[in-house]
Parts: C-alpha cells; sequence; structure tokens
C-alpha cells in the first residue's frame, strides 16, 4: 500500500478567505454607479421606434398612394382586394373579398392593417428588439448595471410576455413577404407601355432591391436562424453542411443589431418613396425605359 501524502502549502498564500454570512450582495442605495449618462441610448431608442410606429400607422389607416406603376409599397405587399392599378388611379382602396363582411372603409381596413401584422410580430418578438423596447419603454432596466424598477421579475413565463415565443413562427411567415418583396423588386424592372411590357431601370427599381435585400439580410442574422441551421447538433463533424452555413449565418448574426436598424429605416424609406412618387411630388428618375 503506497503512502498517503499531501501536497506542500503554496508560498504566500496567505489566510484563507473568510466565509460570507447573510446576503450575498452588497447594500448599495444608490440605483446604480454609473457615471456615464446611460439613459442617452434609451432615449434614442424610444424616440425612433415611436416615429417609425406613428409613420406605420397613418400609412396604414390612410390607404392611398401605395403603388406607382411599376413600384408597390412594401406595407401593401401583396395587395389584397382591388388591383393595384385602381389604387394608383383612384388612391384608396377596397376591402379583400373574404373580408367583405367588414365595414367598407378606405381609412380602416386597408391591405395594410394585415400584412403588417406578420413583419411587427416578428420585429415586436426579436431578441434584439425586446431588449431594445423592455431598456426604452418599460426601463426594464434601462442599462446594464443599472437597478431594475419593478419589484417583482417573472421574465417571459406568463401572459402577455408568454407570446415571446412564438418568435420563430413569425420568422417562418416573414420569409414568405420576403420572397414576394423580392418579387416585387423584380417587378420593379418591368415597365408597361403602349400594351406591352419592357425591362427598364428607374431610381425606384433599386430602392426597391435594396429593401428587399436588407430585409433577406435581417432575417438571416436572427437568433432564430442561427438556431434552426445549427441547433440540436451534438456533433458538427457529422453535418458539415449545416455546421457551414451555422458559420455564415453567425457572421451575419454578429450584425444583427445594426442590421435590424438600418432594415427598419429601409422599409419605412420605401415606402415613403413610393408614396412620393405615386402622389406627384416628383417623377421617378429613369435611366433606361
Amino acid at each position: 500500500m503506497l503512502p498517503v501524502t499531501t501536497a506542500p502549502p503554496r508560498p504566500n498564500a496567505g489566510p484563507p478567505a473568510p466565509r460570507l454570512s447573510g446576503s450575498p450582495r452588497a447594500k448599495i442605495a444608490a440605483k446604480t454607479l454609473r457615471k456615464d449618462n446611460y439613459k442617452r441610448e434609451p432615449l434614442i431608442t424610444f424616440a425612433v421606434l415611436t416615429a417609425f410606429v406613428i409613420y406605420s400607422t397613418f400609412r396604414a389607416f390612410y390607404g392611398k398612394h401605395y403603388f406607382a406603376e411599376p413600384y408597390i409599397s412594401p406595407f401593401f405587399s401583396p395587395p389584397l382586394s382591388s388591383a393595384v392599378e385602381h389604387a394608383a388611379k383612384y388612391g384608396n382602396i377596397g376591402v379583400p373579398p373574404h373580408l367583405s363582411w367588414l365595414p367598407t372603409t378606405e381609412y380602416v381596413f386597408t391591405p395594410a392593417i394585415w400584412i403588417l401584422v406578420i413583419p411587427l410580430g416578428f420585429r415586436f418578438t426579436c431578441y434584439y428588439y425586446r431588449k431594445a423596447y423592455y431598456r426604452s419603454f418599460w426601463q426594464s432596466p434601462p442599462a446594464c448595471a443599472v437597478a431594475e424598477p419593478h419589484g417583482k421579475y417573472t421574465g417571459e413565463t406568463r401572459f402577455p410576455l408568454i407570446i415571446q415565443n412564438v418568435h420563430r413562427y413569425f420568422w417562418y411567415l416573414g420569409l414568405v413577404l420576403n420572397c414576394i418583396l423580392t418579387y416585387d423588386a423584380v417587378e420593379g424592372f418591368i415597365f408597361h407601355r403602349d400594351g406591352g411590357t419592357h425591362f427598364g431601370i428607374g431610381l425606384g427599381s433599386f430602392v426597391l432591391v435594396a429593401n428587399a435585400v436588407l430585409l433577406w439580410s435581417y432575417s438571416l442574422s436572427c437568433h432564430s436562424c442561427r438556431h434552426i441551421v445549427g441547433g440540436r447538433l451534438n456533433h458538427f463533424s457529422k453535418h458539415p453542411v449545416r455546421y457551414k452555413l451555422w458559420t455564415w449565418v453567425g457572421k451575419l448574426n454578429e450584425k444583427h443589431m445594426p442590421i435590424a436598424w438600418v432594415s427598419l429605416f429601409g422599409v419605412a424609406l420605401t415606402d415613403l418613396y413610393v408614396y412620393l412618387v405615386s402622389s406627384g411630388v416628383f417623377s421617378d428618375p429613369h435611366w433606361i425605359s
């Protein structure tokens, strides 16, 4: 039987650390010890998101000037009711046929009312946007190392925040809209004249393409997309294709925050561009027509 030996004490080890008793956290009366202007970022976020909500709500209920041949606003695509040419001529729309039992008020039941449910639901449940509006609207908390203002914390386990768990399903629906908006971007190069169609390039063509690219970037950089592509795998070596896709999505995911903001501005500016052209504020510049 081998003798039992003990390791020699380390030099300059010092006395053992004392045991802590009572609460493990220090009692600090101050809300935070931060000295920087940590409220600035939540205030900017609050202002920008509020401006977008006001603009998108106005456009959704206004329901006019969302088509300027061959461009259609992303807020109103796909068109759910009467032809977009009718909307361009008369500046209004009707009620979707399958919703004909609703009051036929042009300022209430526009296509955007139904279409925007998907992109707004996708962004509202987005992991990044949760952080953004939790901090800016609810101050919960307004920044790191700042005390939580609410006395009780239940996370996202109760109504209404438990609805955040449907984010993945909104991601799937968002892909469908991305495909439709990509089709719209292609249609933005097809002009109708003299009873026929021909290829053309206008400033609006590039606007629609840029909007589609930004929305695809936002969807593909999503945390849910990263998990769908590479999640629930025990061995990446056995799934080289999914691993490669996971690395690509991971690189996009690192830029998810700026992509989220740029794509949000992009979709609003695209709608605004179509509105200005459709309402006659200015003409769409053409290089090839």
